[in-house]
C-alpha cells in the first residue's frame, strides 16, 4: 500500500482551507485519511500554515510521499530539508495584527485639511439663475417694421 501526504479540501467554493493528511494513495482527495498532520488556509493574509513537524517527520521517514502542494509546504516550514539533511530555510514571517481604528484615524486626518469635505465639486444651479440664464440668451423681438 502506498501512502501519500496530500491537501484534504473543506470549506466554500471560493473560501477553500485544507487539512494536511496522511491517505492511502487509492482514496480520493477528501476521503478517509490515515491521520491528519497539519492546516493550509491559502486565502488568509498571510497564508495559515501549521504542520506537525513530529508527525511529518515520522511519516517522510516511513516513505510516505508527498503532492507536489505538499512538498511546497514542507519546504516553507522547513520540514523536507529537515527529512533530507539540508539547511533549514529562513523562518516563516508572521503578519503584524492591523490596527483598523489607527489606520481610519490617519486617515481622516488625512481629510481635515482637505476642502472638499465630501461634498459635491460643482455647485448646483439655482432655479433663478436658470431663468436669469434663459432671458439674456434668448433673442430679443425687434419691431423693426
Amino acid at each position: 500500500m502506498a501512502v501519500k501526504i496530500k491537501l484534504k479540501r473543506l470549506g466554500k467554493i471560493r473560501a477553500p482551507h485544507y487539512r494536511i493528511v496522511v491517505a492511502d494513495s487509492r482514496t480520493r482527495r477528501d476521503g478517509r485519511a490515515i491521520e491528519e498532520i497539519g492546516l493550509y488556509h491559502p486565502v488568509q493574509n498571510p497564508s495559515r500554515i501549521e504542520v506537525n513537524s513530529e508527525r511529518a517527520q515520522y511519516w517522510l521517514s516511513v516513505g510516505a510521499q508527498p503532492t507536489e502542494p505538499v512538498m511546497a509546504i514542507l519546504k516553507l516550514t522547513g520540514d523536507w530539508q529537515a527529512h533530507k539533511g539540508l539547511p533549514a530555510p529562513a523562518p516563516l514571517l508572521v503578519a503584524e495584527p492591523k490596527d483598523k481604528r489607527a489606520a481610519f484615524e490617519a486617515f481622516t486626518k488625512s481629510l481635515e485639511g482637505d476642502e472638499s469635505k465630501g461634498e459635491a465639486i460643482t455647485q448646483k444651479a439655482k432655479k433663478a439663475d436658470k431663468k436669469a440664464d434663459a432671458a439674456e440668451a434668448a433673442p430679443t423681438e425687434s419691431t423693426e417694421a
